[in-house]
């Protein structure tokens, strides 16, 4: 929001306009301006106070024709914006269907690692993080012009394929996984913890089916598959309806034959040591334990194979960044990751980041799949969309697809809610408040979308000729104009961060205010020139709500 051209009218020895652009803010307090630059940045190389930086920036500032009024205030520069300038740029904005396309990103690869479900398991509401994390921010970056790899590291390795053998063999039969499917071998699953409590030999044989899957043996290698296309099948009925793509499904058996030159690296630098017969990296010197990558009788880990995964990717996407959006009960696992792949020498250690995420637990206490203990995601779509429908027949509204909107509307509050905190916030499940379609929620928000769809089908075509910005010249109006206006620095925002929730809430707020404008101010009925200026604004608001949504995963209804 016009940061560009302050910039160029700001002079700070050894700092360019390009870096100065990039620091400006919109200060918590809107009474001081609509931008801000904090000057705490240039006390080092200056050897003065922020105060007196921003003192001295403020008098030598020159000026530009959209500044009405510079601060300086607690080491923050503040600059009030003219309200024409600021109506003259929400015009030239509503003519953009896509607000906030940039190609800031070009030439540039970001490899998401996300959802990553395991074989044999139901998708549940502990899934739901980061999945819909992954896919806004997946959405952002494709948005700012980023190449965007979408990786479904798939769980599909290790002892529990063995146990869901064993159990398949003792109480599992054909027909009834064909007709149960995914929920089935679950059944199967929590059926063979609950009897090996009882017969440890169970896990014996586990681990021999396991090692026959290890050893390519036709009988567990067929089950195995089946197993992992049973499980695929189910979940991509879920990421359908969560507007969910991947551009990789390698997951963790697919690295089982490049770890050993990972290994080898390690071996070779000295960094793989014996520790009671396991093969570890010592990490002591980082305040670290050991990071444990091969177990006494061979057998790799998550941590072998994720090594090996990085290096796969570097060679294949040469990614600028390679993001892990998993839950925050990873940490250690991935300062281990990233620190063990530096001390091999592995360049873009550096361009990896564990995007984490708080964790979901029901309001009875923490998940567990084992036990059977779970809520489905299925189950939570389908219970939002049926409320959804309920109040949707309720209204009567004309011209609504009912089933249509309902899936828009109910899928979208179960994905809004898990977006709307910041991600690492725990988060206690509940039905209630996902259900709850009032205040900050999708609904209300693809509602103001759908209302200024029918104000525009009433109004007609914007002739931009006829605009009189007087019609918007008002406290709601300049008001929707700031929001849209930073429409684009929120997207920004929530890429920088990695944080989806920036949009979401920006999003809500510009509803708020148009909502607040559109009681205020008559728009269709308003005299010609208020009229195409008033018009202009909800077409800007529309344009902001549906890219805003879009980005989330959300469906942005044309009437509700």
């Amino acid at each position: 929001m016009f940061e560009k051209e302050i910039a160029q009218a700001i002079k700070i020895d050894g700092v360019t306009a390009a870096e100065i652009q990039e620091m400006f803010e919109i200060p918590k307090d809107v009474s001081l301006g609509d931008l801000a630059l904090p000057c705490f940045k240039f006390a080092k190389a200056l050897r003065k106070s922020p105060t007196m930086i921003a003192e001295e920036i403020k008098n030598g500032f020159s000026g530009v024709d959209c500044v009405t009024e510079v601060n300086a205030v607690g080491g923050y520069l503040n600059f009030k914006i003219n309200e024409k300038a600021i109506l003259s740029q929400l015009v030239e904005l509503s003519k953009n269907e896509e607000p906030a396309l940039s190609d800031e990103g070009k030439g540039k690869t970001i490899c998401i690692d996300y959802s990553s479900v395991n074989i044999a398991k139901p998708f549940h509401i502990g899934h739901l993080s980061t999945t819909v994390i992954g896919g806004a921010l997946y959405r952002i970056f494709k948005h700012l012009g980023y190449d965007v790899v979408g990786i479904n590291h798939l769980g599909d390795w290790g002892t529990q394929f063995g146990k869901m053998i064993v159990a398949y063999k003792k109480w599992g039969n054909k027909d009834e996984v064909l007709k149960g499917g995914v929920l089935e071998l679950n059944r199967l699953y929590v059926k063979y913890h609950q009897e090996a409590e009882k017969d440890a030999k169970l896990d014996d044989e586990a681990r021999a089916w396991f090692k026959k899957i290890e050893d390519k043996d036709k009988e567990a290698t067929e089950l195995f598959l089946w197993f992992k296309e049973i499980t695929l099948k189910e979940v991509s009925k879920i990421y359908d309806r969560l507007k969910i793509k991947f551009d990789s499904y390698n997951g963790e058996s697919f690295y089982n034959d490049k770890m050993q030159p990972c290994l080898d690296v390690l071996k070779e630098k000295g960094l793989l040591v014996e520790s009671e017969g396991a093969k570890v990296v010592n990490l002591d010197a980082y305040d670290m334990p050991p990071c444990l990558l091969v177990k006494g009788d061979g057998a790799t880990l998550y941590a072998t194979r994720d090594i090996a995964a990085a290096y796969y990717r570097a060679k294949t996407y040469d990614f600028y960044k390679c993001l892990y959006v998993v839950a925050y009960q990873q940490n250690l696992h991935f300062k281990q990751l990233f620190k063990v792949l530096e001390l091999m020498g592995f360049e873009k250690a550096k361009d990896m980041e564990h995007i984490a995420f708080g964790m979901v637990s029901l309001e009875d206490g923490a998940m567990k799949t084992r036990l059977g203990r779970v809520v489905w995601l299925s189950d939570v779509l389908d219970k939002a969309v049926e409320k959804a429908r309920t109040i949707i027949e309720e209204k009567k509204t004309e011209g609504v697809d009912v089933e249509k909107t309902a899936e828009s509307v109910g899928v979208g509050a179960v994905v809004f809610s898990a977006l709307w905190n910041n991600r690492i916030k725990d988060i206690t499940f509940s039905f209630d408040k996902v259900l709850n379609f009032d205040g900050e929620t999708a609904p209300y928000v693809q509602y103001t979308h759908a209302r200024c769809c029918s104000v525009l089908k009433k109004g007609g075509d914007v002739d931009y000729s006829l605009i009189d910005l007087n019609g918007i010249a008002n406290d709601e109006g300049i008001a929707v104009a700031k929001s849209v206006i930073g429409f684009a620095d929120a997207v920004k925002k929530a890429a920088e961060t990695r944080e989806p929730c920036v949009v979401t809430r920006h999003i809500v707020d510009l509803a708020e205010k148009f909502n607040k404008f559109y009681i205020c101010h008559k728009i269709v009925t308003a005299k010609d020139g208020e009229k195409e200026a008033r018009l202009t604004l909800t077409k800007a608001v529309k344009n902001v709500i549906a890219t805003g949504l879009g980005l989330l995963g959300i469906d942005a209804p044309d009437a509700m």
